[in-house]
């Protein structure tokens, strides 16, 4: 019991202040790497796919498209390697999940929403 409080003491020590996360919003997340002796922080920019809530241990997978290349990559929102983490666009969706993205080309991935006109 005792060392389940310190671990989640120490998670929520480094959870990143995030707000309000959902699926469909356009985030910048900032990420710590080490290469040898030296570090640096390496943005990833995309479209939050899916959220999996589970309290401290939430996780997002985020999809970008990199030369007609898909890329995606999950992201535990309470890890030390997060840096920073801006959220660019909300998109109210009324989807749980975005997996049919990963078929999209081009500016139709980031266009979630129809226009109504």
């Amino acid at each position: 019991m005792l060392l389940q409080k310190s671990i989640s003491n120490f998670q929520q020590k480094q959870a990143i202040q995030h707000g309000k996360v959902s699926v469909g919003d356009y985030v910048k997340i900032g990420i710590k790497i080490n290469e040898g002796d030296k570090s640096r922080i390496q943005f990833f920019e995309g479209i939050i796919i899916s959220v999996h809530n589970n309290t401290i241990n939430t996780t997002i997978t985020v999809f970008k498209r990199f030369q007609d290349i898909g890329i995606e990559q999950i992201f535990p929102l309470a890890s030390p390697i997060i840096k920073s983490f801006k959220i660019i666009k909300h998109q109210k969706l009324h989807r749980a999940k975005l997996f049919y993205i990963r078929k999209r080309i081009g500016k139709d991935a980031i266009r979630i929403i129809k226009n109504k006109n």
